[in-house]
This record gives C-alpha cells, structure tokens and sequence, in this order.
C-alpha cells in the first residue's frame, strides 16, 4: 500500500511539474508572437490596359499609368 501512495505522488508531481514548465513555454511563445511585428503591406495597382491588380512593385511604369506587362505597355500606347 506504501508503495502505491508513493508512486500516485510521484506522479502527480511529476505531472505538476510539467505542467507548470508547458504553460511557462506557451507564455514564451505568446510574448514572442506579441513581439513579432506584422508584416508590411504593399499597395496593388491596377493594369491601364486589362485592369487586373498587381502588387506595386511588380508593375511596370510609363507615363501613361502602371501596367502589368510590357505588351501591355505597347499595346496601350497604340490606342
């Protein structure tokens, strides 16, 4: 009987234990995630030729608006 009592303790300290080491790890991930700053956004464009959005940087530029391809560039051009 002796020996039972101690084995039923000596799980629920070990399970006291861990428990307290998971929540400490989930609190760090949580400060972690709150540390994190959010990724930056970038504006969308819209083609002149064919109106499709396309992120700023990818689009390319002429003095008559952004545009998603060069094609469409020439194309615009010709109207």
């Amino acid at each position: 009987m002796g020996r039972l009592l101690f084995f039923a303790l000596l799980a629920v300290l070990a399970f006291w234990a861990l428990r307290g080491y998971w929540r400490a790890q989930e609190r760090r991930r949580a400060q972690d995630r709150a540390n994190t700053p959010a990724p930056a956004g970038e504006d969308m464009v819209r083609c002149a030729h064919c109106g499709v959005h396309l992120p700023e940087s990818e689009g390319i530029r002429s003095e008559e608006g952004c545009f998603c391809s060069d094609e469409h560039r020439r194309l615009h051009a010709r109207r």
